[in-house]
């Protein structure tokens, strides 16, 4: 079998991803089955660079709060504060720490530096203010959207003044308290002060759309931007904080299902700026269900993959990452006769693949799923290789 796909298998480079696709795509995911290692960040990085050269992609998203990386934007296109703060406060996740991080935007810094605003690279997060243990408080997004509006429009136009925002907002521990993603109890997402916040939030956002021919002429920059990305973030994180509060056996699915829908969002936002590479997990990512169990029950959910490929149809390109190993965490060689395992067996140490050669190689043999001995790296799963375009294939991780 191995002999089947060798000739299948380029250097993962920008012209051998382009060469497996019908033609550009506005939006280019590349994801990753674990997370916290700089080997797929270099690799990311790289590719990124030739997209920007090759292709003219102008803007990367990666998993990561969407109001912190307005921080890293303002930094890599116009030199606002400096390297070490931007990576201190524009990243979630601890995604701050990372060395391939820094290098990426760093890098972009110097590549605007010069050039007119039109041809400048531009930075995103795309998750929502979301972490595994609760979500933010909506206040910096509510507040900022109303900010926004305040100065543009007719006053007697707006729901609410200012002080009564921060008089239902009450106190930020009150949205932020971890205890609520366990206990929908501890949740403030119900009360009648969120629900009311609810109202406005729409209204707020009701209110920048109806504005919009007198808010795009007269605002500046992406200030037209942002500000319907407070609006998606303050409507988006009141609906997920309402979900919070929820007691039904719907409730986690719910929560994924907010996220997801969230990321898409923001996903598209971005791809009206220009062809975009998206980086972040597989199950963000692929096009097929995503699914997991939470105490002890099952949930899937369309991932914001699937539904940007919904929206976009063939200018979506999925680019799943497969690997060998992560010895440092326990995962050692796969099987053979595992997809990562065929792929494991050819002596480069990383190249993409057309996912169609390898069904082909496996012939009417069914590819063993593999099993992780580590609960942060997710193997790819054979049965969704017809919904990739390509796999790219890491054949040791070295520890970061």
């Amino acid at each position: 079998m191995v002999t089947d796909i060798k000739d299948a298998a380029h250097s993962v480079d920008a012209a051998s991803v382009m060469r497996l696709l019908p033609g550009r795509p506005r939006l280019l995911a590349l994801g990753e089955p674990t997370h916290g290692e700089d080997a797929l960040l270099d690799l990311r990085n790289e590719l990124f660079r030739q997209l920007v050269e090759q292709e003219g992609y102008r803007w990367i998203a990666i998993e990561s709060d969407c109001l912190m990386g307005l921080a890293v934007d303002d930094y890599v296109a116009s030199g606002t504060g400096t390297l070490d703060e931007v990576m201190e406060r524009g990243f979630s996740h601890g995604w701050g720490a990372s060395a391939a991080n820094r290098e990426l935007v760093r890098w972009m810094r110097a590549h605007n530096d010069g050039r007119p605003a039109s041809e400048r690279l531009r930075f995103a997060g795309f998750d929502g203010p979301l972490e595994i243990t609760g979500a933010a408080s909506p206040r910096q997004s509510l507040t900022a959207l109303h900010g926004y509006l305040a100065a543009r429009v007719d006053a007697r136009l707006l729901p609410c003044t200012a002080e009564t925002l921060d008089h239902l907002l009450g106190s930020d521990d009150r949205w932020t308290n971890t205890a609520a993603m366990r206990d929908p109890s501890q949740s403030v997402g119900q009360s009648a002060e969120a629900e009311r916040l609810r109202l406005l939030a729409d209204d707020l956002v009701a209110l920048l759309d109806a504005q919009t021919p007198d808010l795009m002429r007269e605002s500046s920059g992406g200030d037209w931007d942002r500000a319907r990305l407070y609006g998606r973030t303050a409507t988006g994180l009141l609906r997920y904080h309402f979900w919070m509060a929820d007691t039904s056996p719907s409730r986690m699915t719910r929560l994924l299902d907010l996220r997801a829908s969230m990321m898409a969002a923001n996903l598209f936002a971005v791809t009206e700026q220009g062809p975009t590479l998206v980086h972040a997990h597989n199950g963000h990512l692929q096009r097929h269900k995503s699914t997991m169990r939470m105490g002890g029950l099952p949930l899937e959910w369309w991932s914001a993959g699937a539904i940007m490929s919904a929206r976009l149809g063939e200018e979506y390109a999925f680019l799943a990452t497969a690997l060998g190993t992560i010895r440092h965490q326990g995962v050692d060689a796969p099987p053979p006769d595992t997809v990562e395992g065929l792929l494991y067996a050819l002596p480069e140490d990383h190249y993409v693949v057309d996912p169609r050669r390898l069904a082909t190689a496996f012939g009417h043999e069914r590819p063993a799923p593999r099993v992780s001995p580590w609960y942060g790296y997710a193997p790819l799963d054979p049965a969704h290789l017809a919904g990739s375009d390509g796999i790219v294939f890491v054949k040791d991780v070295p520890q970061s």
